[in-house]
């Protein structure tokens, strides 16, 4: 078990070392049974709890007193720690800054899942609109567990939900297989546009527009329980984790635009045939890319993202899971190499990212944690193009770069709260005053206008 601690001791561990070191540090507490972390283009992190809350935590950690959205009496009352049931994701429109909208994954209290649509309040942007709802999609639910719940906005701009098998054990309507049914598949949806007395419209190059035999909506079929995907906006790859049912959990990734893929759920389990009657051959399946069993008290996936913040360089690139029951942490490269980082003391439900793709972690029982590697020191920039001095200070910092110009300064304290933050500087050179700063060890991470940016660490006298 590894909990996060910025002692001296690590901050002087060298930056050249690659050692893929994974830290949890405690952000926030004080949440009931929070489901999904979302950021909406700035530095405001936002919060969904089971019962029908959306919560804002501001740049430091302190959580808005007053909810940005309360939905609890639509939202059907979970009964307890491990009721699938409730809000169950949150994704921010592209164009949140000026249209304000945001979609919510919820179950009703009719026990059915619902897609719907709200806008911030005119006059606040810290509360929305409760009585602004639009529902999009709404799927009846056959049982009250396997509900998926993710949302995701693609690279393409359309709006991606995930959807368990329905329920109960072993799949026993075979509906992840069904191209009729909504249920155990990943379905990709235009919410910009409406079409068919529907209040949103079906992409044109969805892999089963036209097939009378399967829906529209359709991107992706043969899942279990999707509990959590996320885009890598790099490679623009969907990576999906897959709860299992008895033994093997795991990870699938979709190269872009790679639609009409079949999972294989219920026919297989991760990699092991579970129920083959009546299934397609093997050839036209599609196998996980990581898997684990259940050994170690390992029982449900929670799947994360890819780690494309600038803190840590020895994290950079690789894919972030969970497991729920054991607590354990993995981590998978572009080259499917698995790497278990040991247990943690969470109950893991859900990652998220901030603005700047750092990462998060969510504790069913109420507590965020930021995830962190174990190499400060990051940087693309040449190491010579940029200078920071004096270091150790005690008043003044300057900061310059050379042959371009400094966009934002970012200074943090040892538990990652901006303490400082300088922004549209526009000059190769900047000099802090940083005399409100008590005496401690700091990371300063600079940013230039054309992208490339920095993390060293700063020692203040």
């Amino acid at each position: 078990m590894k909990n996060y601690s910025f002692t001296l001791l690590f901050l002087l561990i060298t930056t050249f070392s690659f050692s893929q070191e994974v830290y949890v540090d405690l952000f926030v507490n004080g949440f009931s049974n929070p489901t999904d972390i979302q950021n909406a283009g700035d530095d405001r992190l936002f919060v969904t709890e089971k019962a029908g809350l959306i919560k804002i935590i501001y740049p430091g950690g302190n959580i808005n007193p007053t909810p940005f959205l309360d939905i609890t009496s639509i939202v059907i009352n979970p009964g307890g720690n491990y009721d699938e049931r409730g809000l169950l994701g949150l994704a921010f429109h592209p164009d949140y800054a000026n249209n304000g909208y945001f979609y919510v994954n919820y179950i009703n209290n009719s026990g059915n899942s619902q897609i719907s649509r709200f806008t911030v309040s005119a006059g606040d942007p810290n509360v929305a609109d409760p009585n602004s709802e639009l529902q999009i999609l709404s799927v009846s639910q056959p049982f009250s567990n396997h509900n998926g719940g993710c949302l995701q906005f693609g690279p393409d701009g359309y709006l991606y939900c995930g959807f368990g098998d329905g329920g109960s054990a072993g799949d026993p309507g075979n509906r992840a297989q069904n191209l009729n049914l909504f249920l155990g598949k990943m379905l990709r949806i235009d919410i910009n546009n409406t079409s068919n007395g529907n209040n949103y419209a079906i992409p044109a190059d969805n892999p089963f527009v036209g097939d009378p035999n399967a829906l529209d909506e359709i991107w992706s079929y043969g899942l279990r329980n999707p509990w959590r995907f996320s885009f890598d906006f790099n490679t623009n790859n969907l990576w999906i984790g897959d709860v299992g049912q008895g033994n093997i959990e795991e990870v699938n990734r979709e190269d872009e635009g790679d639609g009409g893929l079949n999972y294989g759920w219920r026919c297989y389990e991760g990699s092991q045939p579970y129920n083959t009657s009546g299934c397609p051959n093997q050839t036209e399946l599609t196998f996980p890319i990581a898997e684990y069993t259940h050994s170690g008290g390992n029982c449900s996936i929670t799947g994360g993202y890819v780690y494309r913040g600038t803190m840590y360089s020895d994290i950079s690139g690789l894919y972030f899971y969970a497991d729920f029951c054991s607590g354990e942490i993995g981590t998978i490269d572009y080259s499917n190499n698995q790497t278990n980082h040991g247990s943690y003391p969470g109950s893991w439900v859900s990652f998220g990212e901030d603005v700047n793709n750092e990462l998060y972690i969510v504790d069913n029982f109420g507590s965020i944690y930021k995830i962190r590697g174990g190499v400060l020191g990051y940087s693309n920039f040449n190491k010579n193009d940029v200078m920071m001095y004096p270091n150790p200070t005690s008043d003044t910092l300057q900061v310059s770069i050379t042959n371009n110009k400094i966009k934002n300064i970012n200074i943090y304290d040892i538990k990652g709260n901006i303490v400082l933050s300088k922004s549209n500087i526009s000059a190769s050179e900047k000099i802090l005053q940083l005399n409100n700063l008590k005496s401690g060890i700091y990371i300063v991470k600079v940013t230039s206008e054309d992208g490339k940016s920095i993390v060293q660490k700063l020692v203040i006298k």
